[in-house]
Parts: structure tokens; sequence; C-alpha cells
């Protein structure tokens, strides 16, 4: 099977409607909190991606009972500090960062030594961010100079603690709030502004959970020692993956696109900001809320006239996923884009950064990167017609997906290895793309 895909034409005018699979995020904060209720919970729409499915086999080790098809995922808890697992066991993450780092939260308490590894990639991250919090409520760790292996050595007398999370990183804030359910006392983060699907599943299972929203940071309180209900929910729409179709249609000719479902969580839509601030026409419509989380249907179109951008900072940690499509349309927008404050781009599956000028070098767009910001010289007229391969990415998968948006919306000859890498967050990719018209060869 070809591990590479070949695009050699942009994409027609379409005018279409689509459904993307579930939330990632959410996909698997779900799981583990099901897995610390006691009795069944039940999801409808979780993403079958590898992340999700890494997910499931880590909780299977540790003696949860997972059963799926393909209408739903039901997961039976063992309740807080539950899980009865063997000796010397390994949990392998993959590809994911998010359930490596969460995990260790609802491990602070674990009996025997266990051994978190993950794949090239996922090796390469940075773990003291969340080591450091958690070695504070007591737990042990053995680590590759804060690198995956880590060993996890769990206490018995875990403790609350009080932490200050200064790099906006949601991962490190929920790995504490999952750790905090785990002691008796209350816990207080002072945490830098970054997704809250963790907060709004606390607040709909009715957990002890106070939050005081300042400008920068959020201070939340959590109260542990309680019993977590099952938790039956129906996982709406990525906006990450929405977003790929979301730059494909901006920067197609004459094309319409409805994207039905979509989580529209206001810590994550700031790829919607900043394109509408760009010029980029997204209408919300249908919108309703569902267990906390905000759901719409997106509609939008081709855009004649996008403009530069001195992207504010602020709205980086609600976008940071997205920052390579944006980079995209900067490409090809009117004037001089420029975003600063990047550096946890680097902290990614590869260095996005640096992979995101290396992508606009080989389209022909001027750029000037440093090791948090970059300077984007926009081309309107941008066409390509020469022959582009991408490669040696350590096969993340966002690049995959970014390029191939580049091609579709380019031209050019593109040749794309590790096709496979779209498992990680959106199995059904190529089909979407090729359901819009994309022609792809392998």
């Amino acid at each position: 099977m070809s591990k590479k895909i070949l695009i050699k034409k942009i994409i027609k005018p379409f005018n279409k409607t689509i459904e993307i699979e579930g939330d990632k995020s959410l996909s698997i904060r779900w799981a583990l909190l099901a897995s610390q209720a006691i009795g069944k919970s039940t999801s409808i729409n979780l993403l079958k991606s590898q992340d999700v499915l890494s997910t499931l086999k880590c909780l299977k080790k540790l003696g949860v009972k997972v059963h799926m098809n393909k209408k739903k995922c039901e997961i039976l808890g063992m309740g807080i500090n539950g899980y009865n697992y063997k000796k010397n066991i390994v949990l392998n993450a993959g590809n994911s960062g998010t359930l490596a780092r969460l995990i260790m939260g609802l491990l602070i308490h674990s009996k025997n030594k266990i051994k978190i590894n993950g794949d090239k990639s996922l090796s390469k991250r940075d773990f003291l961010r969340v080591t450091t919090p958690l070695k504070k409520f007591g737990a042990k760790f053995i680590t590759n100079s804060g690198k995956l292996p880590i060993v996890i050595q769990g206490t018995d007398m875990a403790k609350a603690i009080k932490y200050n999370e200064t790099k906006g990183s949601a991962q490190c804030k929920s790995a504490i709030m999952l750790a905090s359910l785990n002691t008796k006392g209350q816990t207080l983060i002072n945490a830098k502004k970054s997704r809250d699907h963790s907060e709004l599943l606390f607040k709909y299972l009715n957990l002890p959970i106070k939050i005081t929203k300042k400008k920068k940071l959020d201070i939340i309180k959590i109260k542990g020692g309680n019993k977590i209900r099952p938790l039956n929910y129906k996982i709406p729409t990525d906006i990450s993956s929405s977003s790929f179709f979301i730059v494909l249609t901006a920067l197609s000719q004459n094309s319409k696109l409805k994207i039905k479902n979509v989580n529209i969580n206001p810590s994550r839509v700031g790829i919607m900001k900043i394109l509408n601030m760009m010029g980029v026409k997204i209408k919300l419509r249908n919108i309703k809320f569902y267990k906390g989380e905000k759901i719409a249907d997106l509609y939008v179109e081709s855009s004649k006239k996008l403009k530069s951008i001195n992207c504010p900072s602020s709205l980086n940690s609600s976008a940071i996923d997205e920052f390579l499509l944006i980079f995209l349309v900067a490409a090809k927008a009117k004037g001089v884009s420029f975003f600063k404050n990047l550096s946890e781009l680097n902290q990614k599956e590869s260095p996005r950064l640096l992979w995101g000028s290396k992508i606009l070098n080989k389209i022909g767009v001027k750029n000037i990167v440093t090791k948090d910001s970059i300077k984007i010289y926009g081309n309107p007229n941008l066409k390509i017609n020469k022959k582009i391969i991408i490669k040696d990415f350590l096969k993340d998968h966002r690049i995959f997906m970014a390029s191939s948006i580049a091609a579709l919306s380019f031209g050019g000859e593109w040749k794309i290895y590790d096709k496979e890498s779209v498992k990680t967050s959106f199995p059904s990719f190529i089909k979407k793309i090729s359901y819009l018209g994309a022609r792809i060869s392998y």
C-alpha cells in the first residue's frame, strides 16, 4: 500500500454539506473520566482515531472494561483509584500527548510502578510541565531528561496542592485537575488561559469545582474525594478537523460549505476569530448548548480579498493546533502578516513553527521565522507550477493535512508522504476531501 498521495490539480468549485467525526480532545477526556466513574458510561460519535484507540487500550491494561461497536462506545468505570492491573505494566500512548499527560494525573495513587512510553515523535516532547506539578501531589517519576519513557510510582498520601500553570497548556492543567480528584482537600490552580473542556466536563458531572475568570488566567479550585457518576455523551464535531475544510473553502474559487454540529467552544475558536479578521466569511447557525459545550453549523464561502494580520497573541492558545492553516491564508493575503509568541508550536508532534516556514518556502512565499515568531509576506496572486515533496516531518498528521490543503488551493504537483499519519486525529480526511472534489492518486 502506498505511503504517499499525489495531488496535481487544484480543487474545482464546490457547494457541499459535510459531517466530521467527534472532537479528539473531548473523546480522550470522556474516556478517562468514564474510567473513574462508578457504572457504565456510553459515548456516541467517539472519534476512532489512533490517539483515542490508544486511550482505550491503556484503560484496558489498567483493568477497565471497554466495549465498542460502530454506533457507540461503553466503558464500565471502576471509580477513583479503582484501576486493577498487573505489576510492571507498560502503557503505550502512541502519538498522543493528551493521553500521555492526562493519564499521569490519574496514576498519582498507583500502587505499582507504571511505565509510559510513546512513538518517536512523542518521545521528543517535554513532559516536565506535567511531572513537575504531579510530584507536588507526592508521586515519584523516573524520566529520560523530562521525556518519555517515564516511570511513575504513586503515593498512598496524595495531598492537595497549589500550582501556577504559566504555559497555557490545557494538557498540564487537565492532568492536575484529574490528579486532584484523588486527594483530600482542595487543589488550587492559577492557570494561564487555555481550552476548558475539562472544566466543562467537571461542571456537568457536578464535581466540586469553582472557577474564577481573570483577564489572563483562571483560578480553579477543586475539592477531591468525590464519586463520579456515569457520563453519557454524544461527542460534537472537532473544530480542529473542521478547520482544514474552512481554509480549503476560503482559498478555493466560487465555493460554499456547510459543516454540521461543530464544537465552537470559546476556548477553541481562535482560528475563526483570526480568519474573520483576515476577511474569511464564516457564519454560525443553529447554535445550541450541549453539556456545557457550544455547538453550531458552520457556513463558509470563498474569500475574494484576504487581508494581512498582526495577530494578537491573546488568541494563540485558542488556535494553537490550527496555525499551519492560518499561515496558508496569510500566504495569499494582501500585505505582511505577523504572528508572535508561538514557541509552543515547536512543542507539538513536530516543530510546527519551523515546518510552517518550510512549507511557505516550498510554495515560494517569503517569510522570516524566529524561535517564537513568523512574518509572512502575502501574495494574493499566488499560484504554483512546480513539483513539491513533503516528507520527513515526524509523521505529524497536521503537516500532512495542511500540505494537502495547500496543494488543492495553490496548484503544483505535490507528493506528500506518510498518509497513514491522518489516523492520529482524522482517519477519514482523504475520504472527506475527495467527497468535495479533490483528485487524489497514490
